[in-house]
């Protein structure tokens, strides 16, 4: 398990993987390095919500999403030993609880738009990774892996639509792209380290 896990966080469906990273090959590594990277930053992202929030339905709201970002985190730990993991990972702790406190200071739809620009971005990520799996290959349970894990996201992210009261402004719209442009440069780094 890892310290990530929230205490009495629900157990998910858990799809069956047997493949390790010492079967996959670099690239995959690589790309598994980058989703525990990122579902690193969302348990983050979450608990900076909590940390500054003291809104009741947002904090149900992060609550409930901190629960199923910790399990995806379980589920790619125990893929992906801690020598296969970023070196960056102290780093991507304090980008993701940045990402989650400072849009928490200024409410609820600055909270939601920055869920669905995270959740936009991590949907794109990992159907990438789906795209170059194949259904029947040797890769077919993390493949379903993925889809789980891209599922879940993709509810994060409608939920936080249906949500949110109104259009981001100037300043939303821009903390958003930044999210995206972070989200992508966080992935190539962690790719690589």
């Amino acid at each position: 398990m890892t310290d990530a896990i929230t205490p009495g966080a629900p157990v998910l469906d858990r799809p069956a993987v047997s493949v390790t990273a010492a079967a996959m090959p670099a690239w995959l590594v690589a790309d598994v390095r980058s989703d525990h990277a990122g579902e690193t930053g969302a348990v983050m992202i979450y608990r900076g919500i909590l940390a500054v929030s003291r809104d009741p339905d947002i904090r149900h709201f992060a609550e409930h999403h901190l629960a199923t970002e910790c399990e995806h985190l379980a589920l790619i730990e125990a893929i992906l030993p801690v020598a296969e993991r970023t070196k960056l990972l102290w780093l991507w702790r304090i980008m993701g609880w940045l990402t989650g406190a400072l849009p928490a200071l200024f409410g609820a739809n600055a909270v939601y738009a920055t869920i669905d620009a995270v959740e936009t971005f991590v949907d794109h990520h990992y159907q990438e990774q789906i795209d170059r799996l194949s259904p029947d290959g040797e890769f077919a349970d993390l493949r379903e892996l993925l889809l789980k894990c891209q599922q879940d996201e993709i509810a994060h992210r409608d939920e936080a639509r249906y949500l949110t009261k109104s259009e981001p402004g100037g300043v939303l719209s821009c903390w958003r792209w930044l999210v995206g442009t972070g989200s992508s440069t966080a992935v190539m780094i962690a790719r690589r380290l």
